[in-house]
């Protein structure tokens, strides 16, 4: 099924799940009332299914999860932040195409 590889991160496994993670993670912060994290969703989990086991692909709702979209100053959605090492790699807000997000991605790899 679409989707299972993709990580829903809450605010209390964040640094677990993100930050401590041994390999690159690509997070979506979105909401459900949002219409361009909606568009977005297909591509993340594309992403979720190509990068498999080399980048892991989480997503957040940022109306369920407050802090740790606070802690990154994120003040649109979506927003993607790629971290590696528990350090920000890259990020892009609005709802981007997917060559731009595997050009975003494999700069951690």
């Amino acid at each position: 099924m679409a989707g299972d590889k993709v990580t829903h991160l809450t605010d209390g496994e964040f640094e677990a799940q993100a930050l401590k993670a041994d390999i690159p993670v690509l997070v979506d912060f979105w909401a459900p009332w949002c219409g361009p994290c909606k568009a977005i969703g297909p591509v993340i989990e594309e992403l979720a299914e190509e990068f498999d086991g080399k980048v892991k692909i989480g997503k957040m709702n940022v109306d369920e999860n407050p802090a740790t979209p606070g802690k990154y100053s994120i003040r649109a959605i979506p927003t993607l932040i790629l971290f590696k090492n528990g350090e920000i790699i890259d990020q892009i807000t609005g709802a981007v195409g997917k060559t731009q997000l595997v050009a975003m991605i494999n700069k951690s790899l």
